[in-house]
């Protein structure tokens, strides 16, 4: 454990580098298990779902300081959702453990948290014990995901860091630029071809949701020692039509709303996060 924690840690250190010569210039899930939440019981793999901005963010109508989306430069990369443990024959473990979240913890990363994990959505998200909170609270701490990794992921900084780790080597938007596929709007691309992409470079099957033509999040799945596996695929049901992908899917790009027309208010959070493989 101590040596996992060391590699994870020289990795977070090293992260800002390795992203901005992967992903910014230019750069580079899973599946949300579907059916019902379950109480801890370990777990079996993991999702690390990434979100596209373009998709995301233009649903966005109006604006406020927390939102991603409305920074003055568009993010045009693949963005981290959240790292989900699931269970093999369907769902998920969820408010595993009481906990308070600790942001000194994490303080060393909230420089490339807020790059490549941030809200793309205003408000406050749900709690596991009836409240609300930030974002990455609501991904760790004493709510859904984080918590429900343990033994294996300690703490916040064991959470973000595992997924940041993750999401630096295995790095989705490079591998798709390396496969000619870029996020432009208007230009269509065969899901099949992303997915082969995907497998190409890591070996494993990812999973896509869609929405209204354009991927919404891919999802990456991993063994419980963080190895690439296929992503599961669960039966039909009407999560899964309402998020199918077509053939053809784009990677729309967005322009930053304004942040004048900032509220504080907005919970128009789209609940994609439990969804079957589609």
């Amino acid at each position: 454990m101590e040596k996992r924690r060391l590699l994870l840690s020289l990795s977070a250190l090293c992260l800002a580098a390795l992203l901005s010569g992967s992903l910014l210039a230019p750069p580079a899930t899973a599946a949300g298990g579907v059916g019902r939440k379950r109480r801890w019981a370990g777990f079996d793999y993991y999702v690390l779902a990434l979100q596209w901005p373009g998709t995301v963010c233009r649903q966005t109508s109006q604006c406020c300081s927390s939102n991603g989306c409305c920074r003055s430069h568009p993010l045009k990369w693949f963005t981290i959702h959240g790292l989900w443990p699931q269970y093999s024959y369907g769902g998920w473990p969820s408010c595993c453990r009481p906990a308070s979240f600790d942001i000194n913890k994490i303080l060393r990363l909230t420089t490339i948290l807020e790059e490549y994990w941030p809200s793309l959505y205003c408000g406050s998200s749900s709690t596991c014990f009836g409240g609300r909170g930030p974002f990455w609270v609501h991904e760790v701490a004493n709510e859904t995901h984080g918590t429900c990794g343990y033994p294996e992921i300690q703490d916040e900084y064991d959470y973000f860091s595992t997924a940041l780790y993750l999401y630096s080597k295995y790095n989705v938007t490079k591998a798709l630029r390396k496969a000619h596929i870029y996020p432009r709007s208007g230009r269509q691309y065969l899901v099949g071809h992303i997915v082969s992409a995907i497998d190409f470079s890591f070996g494993a099957m990812p999973s896509i949701i869609c929405k209204n033509g354009s991927v919404q999040e891919l999802r990456l799945c991993f063994h419980k020692d963080y190895q690439p596996r296929d992503c599961i695929v669960e039966g039909d049901n009407s999560v899964n039509r309402r998020n199918h992908c077509p053939r053809y899917v784009t990677l729309p790009s967005y322009k930053p709303y304004a942040m004048g027309n900032a509220t504080e208010g907005i919970s128009n959070e789209v609940n994609v996060e439990h969804q079957s493989y589609k």
